[in-house]
């Protein structure tokens, strides 16, 4: 029984290191909208900047995206588009991977 026990606590410990080995790095694009002047990119990215788990943004006032990278165990493209929402500049996933996840 005691084998039993630890087995089980043995594979419990497994699976809880591989799911955290999971986690991953991803980059998604949003398509931007409300950019009107060449100061907008800052509030974007500021706002992009305070969402946990957001390691980079690159956000292009020409191109009207943001390109985020971010930890996909931390945070979510939802928040993502939510935070840029809230700082009134409404965004989307402009590429496929995104929108699947």
């Amino acid at each position: 029984m005691n084998t039993r026990i630890l087995a089980v606590l043995g594979m419990g410990t497994v699976l809880l290191a591989v799911g955290t080995a999971i986690a991953a790095e991803r980059t998604v694009t949003l398509a931007v909208d409300n950019m009107y002047c060449s100061a907008c990119p800052y509030t974007v990215k500021q706002s992009l900047a305070k969402v946990t788990g957001v390691d980079e943004a690159a956000v292009s006032y020409e191109k009207k995206t943001a390109i985020v990278t971010y930890d996909d165990q931390k945070t979510t493209v939802a928040a993502l588009t939510a935070a840029t929402t809230r700082a009134g500049y409404p965004s989307h996933p402009i590429d496929a991977a995104a929108v699947a996840k």
